[in-house]
């Protein structure tokens, strides 16, 4: 079966700049022959995003607070109104102060929580409800976790808890929307050097590690991770749903760092 979008219509959801895992994923479905339609949040998104989105060929943006209902309903209105329907979405929206990330979680704060869960979980939900409105044939929806959701992960806090909300999410998303032929999936790449990354405090520290003790020995691009999106929203994906694809060179099968990076190295001794 050959793997290709073209005739499909998407939105993506969440690029920030040229490394944002979004932007790898709009890349590689444009080039397996999709269109695109964009949301940004803020003006300046927008001046970043209209280089990249022209050079796949996309004139439509749309300014979106994905917790502003009259927002949401201007964005999926204005797909309406062009496209008529959606084959799939692709969500990489999530948020939490940073200046949380960096302390204890017990510290979280309500504020903090609730909007965190509210931006990185609930928007998901709102958009998929959106959606699959216009998804009359079936359709595709993705989002992006981290491995934080399922592991103790330093500095990731609270946005742990919030991508474990989304990976159930997920799940359930999958169960209500597949009778309407409709796939929901979750991908989970290893820490990657973006934008949103580089906000959380020891970035660097956990990417080293990562790309020293994964069984690839190297971290996933944004080539390999948009591969992954393009096979799910294609046809050869038709049966796949429900399901967080882990696109991590197998760092999420370790229960230890390799025995050269141990902090007293393993001998017969």
């Amino acid at each position: 079966m050959t793997i290709t979008l073209n005739g499909k219509r998407g939105l993506i959801m969440g690029v920030a700049n040229e490394r944002s895992i979004a932007w790898g994923i709009a890349k590689a479905m444009s080039e397996a022959g999709a269109e695109l339609a964009f949301t940004y949040q803020g003006e300046a998104f927008g001046k970043r995003l209209e280089p990249l989105a022209a050079s796949v060929g996309s004139d439509m943006l749309v300014d979106v607070d994905v917790t502003d209902d009259a927002s949401m309903d201007a964005a999926f209105d204005m797909i309406a109104q062009k496209w008529g329907k959606l084959d799939f979405v692709v969500h990489a929206i999530a948020f939490s102060d940073k200046n949380e990330l960096a302390g204890r979680f017990t510290d979280t704060s309500r504020a903090n929580f609730q909007n965190s869960l509210t931006i990185s979980c609930y928007s998901f939900i709102d958009v998929a409800k959106r959606a699959a409105a216009l998804m009359p044939d079936g359709g595709t929806l993705l989002t992006l976790t981290y491995q934080g959701a399922n592991r103790v992960t330093p500095f990731y806090n609270v946005m742990g808890v919030a991508k474990a909300a989304l990976e159930s999410a997920t799940r359930y998303l999958a169960n209500d929307l597949g009778p309407q032929g409709i796939r929901v999936n979750a991908i989970s790449p290893g820490p990657m050097k973006t934008l949103a990354g580089a906000a959380i405090a020891g970035a660097r520290r956990t990417y080293k590690h990562t790309e020293q003790n994964t069984p690839m020995r190297q971290n996933a691009s944004l080539e390999a991770v948009g591969g992954t999106a393009v096979y799910l929203a294609s046809d050869a994906g038709a049966f796949t749903s429900g399901e967080i694809i882990r696109v991590d060179g197998g760092f999420h099968v370790l229960g230890m760092p390799q025995p050269e990076n141990l902090v007293m190295p393993i001998t017969d001794k």
